[in-house]
């Protein structure tokens, strides 16, 4: 599945805002590099051990300039190295970096630069019933089950689907009639395999089944029992794609589609429908009537009615929206329905895939990245969708009504589905007395360890620091989002909010000799929770 939002947590997401403290991390990363450029351009790196599972690498300008990487992969254990006559801390699986061979600027495991807490705040803005904000019911057009038009073909065997369609559409039928002599077996085993991606399968016009493909192998195969009955029956099975793959070896030989069809009746006999005559339809009928586009928005194609059909396979949607005011991105809570697709106005804002869920198992809350990658990880959002909130441009929406069409797949209930705009944004800043400076406020020729850190505090463009959830210096305990004063606390609210209320940003430097120091010869953390909005 190809899914609309930004992968591995970009540090931009699909609403363009900075995703923290990935993004800050990375910009810190960045900025002490620049900060060595010169050094790195100007010699080769000379190694040294400085223990076990430790080492510094060090890049001369000069014989008395330098630049140095000092690095502990041991994945378990922290360390205190002496270099240079100098003592360092060095988190397990970490690498510090010395702009000036003296002084640490960054340090890979510690995050000094601020965190989301959680999402991005959405308020909701008022469930979609046909209208937003208007009395209004939806509409609904049920899509044929089958061959529904006269460009149909009949071929023996079953087709590969891409060369098929030709990239004019994602969905192909297979169809094909079973003749049941009196007296035979009614029920059989159907049993399809697939070399991807999904498969709807119909008995008799009747929904029976689908089955899918994964990330790591798109093929599958599905069995499913089935009643028929006396005489001609009919079997449609509506092979999808979602998305093709376009890297790696071979991905332009990679087939799709419908490659086996097998009947078991209960005697364990099996028929091959593999090699028979098969009837294909390419495309489906709603895409073939364009029932995306605006201009079919008053069609007489769209029924009405007093109860809305829910649930129901292969079935399109229509209703209109009021965008909110504001200029806060939108998005469609899409999490009542089942798989298809959305479109606003014409545009579609991505393929919906709510009913497939994450294992519900692997995800932690006490995540550890030290040691050697692996994909399974710090995982989160366990037996979730992916994604059920969909971005909707502002430039995409107008003023007054603004038409929303939904192409469902497997079921769902549209009745329920909610747009929301985003508000404002939850951080929170955590640094210790003993982390680094900022990256950027590093300046040559200092003394050892004679800047201090900073809290930082910064909401996106156009946004202001509106109120101070949380703040102390001290040994506050918990996480950001749930932080409740340590044994040690020394109140930081006043301070706080007389640098960033009413701010873009602001900045606090960690001095416990201007702050107060409520525990002394304790190392402590400057703790903040703010809130950013409009």
């Amino acid at each position: 599945m190809v899914a609309t939002s930004y992968d591995y947590d970009a540090p931009i997401d699909e609403y363009g805002f900075i995703r923290q403290p990935k993004w800050g991390h990375l910009r810190d990363l960045h900025s002490a590099i620049k900060q060595c450029e010169e050094y790195l351009v100007s010699s080769d790196p000379v190694h040294q051990q400085l223990g076990k599972k430790l080492e510094v690498h060090v890049y001369y300008k000069h014989s008395n300039d330098c630049a140095a990487f000092l690095a502990n992969y041991d994945s378990g254990s922290d360390a205190n190295v002496t270099f240079n006559g100098n003592t360092y801390f060095l988190p397990a699986w970490s690498v510090s970096i010395l702009a000036d061979c003296k002084n640490v600027i960054f340090n890979t495991a510690k995050v000094v630069t601020q965190r989301h807490i959680g999402d991005a705040l959405f308020s909701r803005s008022t469930i979609v019933d046909g209208n937003l904000g208007v009395a209004s019911p939806w509409s609904w057009y049920k899509e044929e089950v089958g061959i529904w038009g006269n460009n149909s073909f009949t071929k023996p065997g079953l087709l590969e689907q891409i060369n098929t369609t030709k990239d004019t559409s994602d969905f192909l039928w297979y169809s094909t009639s079973l003749y049941v002599e009196a007296g035979q077996d009614k029920e059989h085993f159907l049993n399809i395999g697939s070399l991807g991606h999904a498969a709807l399968v119909f008995v008799n016009k009747r929904f029976v089944a689908f089955g899918y493909g994964n990330h790591d192998d798109a093929s599958f195969s599905l069995t499913q029992k089935i009643s028929l009955e006396e005489g001609n029956n009919t079997l449609d099975v509506l092979s999808m794609l979602i998305g093709v793959q376009n890297y790696g070896p071979w991905f332009d030989v990679q087939g799709a589609g419908i490659h086996s069809v097998f009947l078991v009746d209960l005697h364990k006999t099996k028929k091959d429908l593999s090699s028979g005559k098969w009837t294909y339809q390419v495309g489906l009928e709603g895409e073939y009537l364009g029932l995306d586009n605006v201009s079919l928005t008053n069609s007489s194609l769209w029924s009405q009615g007093t109860s809305l059909p829910v649930n129901k396979s292969l079935i399109w949607y229509k209703g209109t929206i009021l965008a909110p005011e504001g200029n806060g991105p939108l998005a469609l809570n899409l999490a009542t329905m089942g798989k298809g697709q959305a479109w606003i106005n014409g545009q579609s804002i991505g393929r919906y895939w709510s009913a497939y869920l994450s294992p519900s198992t692997g995800c932690t809350d006490n995540c550890d990245y030290r040691g050697a990658y692996n994909s399974f990880k710090c995982q989160k959002k366990c037996g979730q969708p992916a994604q059920t909130l969909y971005h909707i441009p502002r430039t995409w929406v107008h003023p007054g009504e603004n038409l929303l069409v939904l192409h469902e797949e497997l079921g769902g209930d549209p009745s329920q589905i909610s747009l929301l705009t985003r508000t404002g944004q939850d951080i929170c800043s955590i640094v210790s007395e003993d982390d680094p400076p900022p990256a950027d406020s590093w300046k040559p020729n200092l003394e050892f360890m004679s800047q201090t850190p900073e809290v930082r505090l910064t909401c996106e463009h156009g946004w202001h620091i509106a109120g101070i959830n949380f703040a102390s210096f001290g040994t506050p305990e918990g996480k950001c989002g749930t932080f409740t004063p340590g044994n040690c606390h020394a109140d930081m609210l006043t301070i706080v909010q007389k640098a960033c209320i009413g701010q873009e940003g602001c900045s606090i430097p960690i001095s416990a000799a201007k702050l107060g120091d409520p525990c002394p010869g304790v190392v402590k953390r400057f703790v903040v929770e703010a809130l950013c909005s409009e």
